[in-house]
């Protein structure tokens, strides 16, 4: 099993990562297979849904800390009706305000540029040598800690703030699922107050992690 059979699953069939390594690990990396399986779970189910346009939505807004952190994050769905719907609305808040917590970068790893990807992998590399490790499994290791990067960075692949359990591509589908509609995730951005001036980085990076409550 290899991240890009993961990844075709995934866009084949909009489940989340886990769910797409654990149905390929039960077929033993048949990618038929673990399709079938995903639908047998019902995890399969917005699959069909996840390629539709999803025009409508909103724009939401999340003030956090007493106005330390903000984020604006469009989400999408595919009718007006739905994107009124106050449980969408409560998910876009959720989602707002994991943003707000968790501080991604990209919503997903298609996003990350390949400079980025290349820089991070050199600098695993680097600290993998530095701890001695043996050149034939020092690549093995990257990959590992590539993954653990997605999962810092990239908003899909983070553990949601409200449930540990899921990632927040996870809670996407399930909500996909829910609703009946197809719901993109297509845009954010956080600002954090102060963020850009001149001051001490430990200061700031302490500040930072104070008003999101992760200190």
């Amino acid at each position: 099993m290899s991240m890009a059979q993961i990844k075709t699953l995934r866009e084949r069939t909009g489940a989340g990562m886990l769910d797409c390594k654990k149905a390929l690990t039960e077929a033993s990396g048949d990618l038929d297979a673990a399709v079938d399986w995903l639908r047998q779970k019902g995890i399969a189910k917005a699959a069909k849904k996840s390629g539709r346009a999803a025009a409508e939505g909103v724009v939401a807004s999340y003030i956090h800390a007493g106005g330390k952190i903000g984020v604006l994050v469009e989400v999408n769905a595919e009718t007006d009706f739905v994107a009124k719907n106050d449980q969408f609305m409560a998910f876009v808040n959720d989602i707002a305000m994991h943003i707000a917590a968790a501080a991604p970068t990209y919503i997903s790893r298609d996003e990350v540029p390949n400079d980025a990807i290349e820089r991070e992998k050199k600098v695993q590399l680097a600290r993998v040598m530095e701890e001695g490790k043996p050149q034939h499994i020092a690549e093995k290791i990257v990959a590992g800690r590539m993954g653990k990067f997605y999962e810092e960075q990239c908003l899909l692949d983070q553990t949601f703030v409200k449930d540990d359990k899921k990632t927040v591509g996870e809670v996407v589908s399930d909500k996909i699922a829910t609703i009946g509609e197809n719901i993109k995730i297509r845009r954010f951005s956080r600002f954090v107050m102060g963020e850009g001036l001149e001051k001490k980085q430990d200061d700031f990076a302490a500040e930072v992690a104070a008003a999101a409550g992760l200190a």
